[in-house]
């Protein structure tokens, strides 16, 4: 069975996960030149309305905002992208995986797509890049969203994710890849079935890996990521609206360093979402909406 009918289809699952929608939205899939790569992503609802730039985590993919994405683009105009070396976007042909070459990145895709004035959302990986940008570029931005990340990472977290990323990403079948992902995040079948297939692809012997850069994977191709002072002293100087989400059950973000940050950016709210682990916004999409949809409202 082909892996596009694997699984509920976007809408049932999003109602399965108690998501509230009005309109059957669809993303249509597009493609830019940045920085000499190939970027793809995900266009979702009316480029008149306010913008909205979604930056997912490692390993994951535009795609990983789908449960945000239908409902809010009913008001908002959504763009979630695949950053280098995820999805359907290039992989880098230095294998230059740094905070710096993202960063980069986001000022290429921010220039070449003519965004001001929009809010940004970043999920771990992305959420670093996001907060980090953001630093440098508040005067863009409408507001700011940090998910589950921060300047400080409990270990617990980082090692249960770096045993998961261990693991063998040469699978035999779709279902195979299937059962690790449900072991690893609790979901049920279905639900897994209809996100994975955006993140696992068919290799022309039959076997199924990755769609990522394995380069990632490898500790010495891994770039020095910067030192917590250095992303502290980046946090200080957002000046935008900002909301900083944490899932009640993360071992990644810890309540501690959500309360400094709110004490070092001058204008930061924060919000615990209740029954969500690190993947805040695919474990309990109706409460993570509503706290981002709560700071959309009060800046547009």
């Amino acid at each position: 069975m082909a892996s596009h009918q694997l699984g509920l289809s976007l809408h049932d699952a999003a109602r399965g996960m108690g998501v509230v929608f009005t309109q059957e939205n669809e993303p249509v899939d597009r493609n830019v030149q940045v920085n000499g790569m190939n970027f793809h992503y995900l266009e979702w609802g009316d480029a008149a309305n306010p913008t909205v730039l979604m930056l997912h985590g490692n390993s994951q993919q535009g795609h990983s905002w789908d449960f945000a994405s239908l409902p809010l683009s009913e008001h908002y105009h959504i763009i979630a992208l695949d950053q280098r070396g995820h999805g359907d976007t290039d992989w880098a042909p230095d294998g230059d995986y740094s905070l710096d070459a993202q960063v980069r990145d986001i000022d290429g895709f921010v220039e070449v797509m003519g965004l001001d004035n929009f809010t940004l959302i970043g999920h771990s990986m992305g959420g670093r890049n996001s907060y980090v940008w953001a630093s440098r570029n508040s005067h863009k931005l409408r507001g700011l969203v940090i998910v589950d990340t921060g300047p400080q990472t409990a270990r617990r977290g980082s090692d249960r994710i770096r045993r998961f990323r261990e693991l063998p990403d040469e699978l035999d079948s779709f279902e195979e890849f299937a059962q690790r992902v449900m072991e690893y995040t609790g979901r049920t079948r279905e639900q897994v079935l209809g996100a994975l297939k955006y993140s696992i692809r068919e290799r022309a012997d039959g076997k199924w890996t990755w769609k990522y850069d394995k380069v990632m994977r490898t500790p010495e191709h891994r770039p020095a990521s910067w030192a917590s002072e250095q992303l502290w002293e980046a946090v200080a100087k957002i000046s935008c609206p900002t909301l900083v989400v944490r899932g009640d059950r993360s071992d990644l973000f810890t309540e501690e360093t959500m309360q400094r940050m709110q004490e070092v950016i001058p204008d930061c709210a924060t919000v615990t979402i209740a029954n969500a682990g690190h993947l805040v916004q695919g474990d309990n999409p109706p409460d993570f909406n509503a706290a981002v949809l709560d700071l959309l409202r009060r800046i547009h």
